[in-house]
């Protein structure tokens, strides 16, 4: 679908300081082994890949969770002291496999600082918990309303952060 293109893509876009994360896909000869993690400072690492023996793993990619906590997580932390919005992508098994993950994203979700996220859309008790929450308002993205989301993020963010 593009979430984490049209994530980037709005960042450019928006008013005011930016911090969290975001993952990119690693592919091999056409073929997708693994998952990187990168903050908006420029740390990188390796968050999953299918050489990776895990625990946890999810699918076929063994998680690393010491990697994701450095990289992700701390980002999100300074973010939540120091950034004018919060970016996480993604809420999703891998990265939900942590505990302090899961505690510092219930502490932005009762903060004032607004939150840019792309979640998982399968069931999950955390992350059904999230979507739920009275101050999320959720845009489900298809082949088909790339634009229309966009502009509604845009718009919602733009008047959040002005405040």
């Amino acid at each position: 679908m593009g979430k984490t293109s049209l994530l980037l893509s709005l960042l450019e876009s928006l008013p005011g300081s930016k911090g969290g994360f975001y993952t990119l896909e690693i592919r091999e000869e056409r073929q997708r082994v693994g998952f990187q993690i990168a903050d908006l400072a420029g740390r990188e690492g390796i968050l999953a890949h299918v050489r990776r023996p895990g625990p946890p793993r999810v699918g076929r990619y063994g998680v690393d969770l010491k990697t994701f906590e450095v990289i992700g997580v701390q980002a999100i932390i300074r973010a939540l002291d120091e950034a004018d919005l919060i970016v996480i992508d993604e809420i999703g098994k891998m990265e939900l496999y942590s505990p302090l993950f899961q505690t510092v994203l219930f502490q932005i979700l009762e903060s004032s600082r607004p939150l840019l996220a792309t979640i998982l859309t399968k069931a999950h008790p955390i992350a059904d918990r999230i979507k739920v929450h009275p101050d999320v308002r959720l845009h489900r993205l298809g082949p088909t309303n790339r634009q229309e989301v966009a502009q509604a993020i845009t718009a919602d963010l733009t008047r959040w952060i002005a405040g």
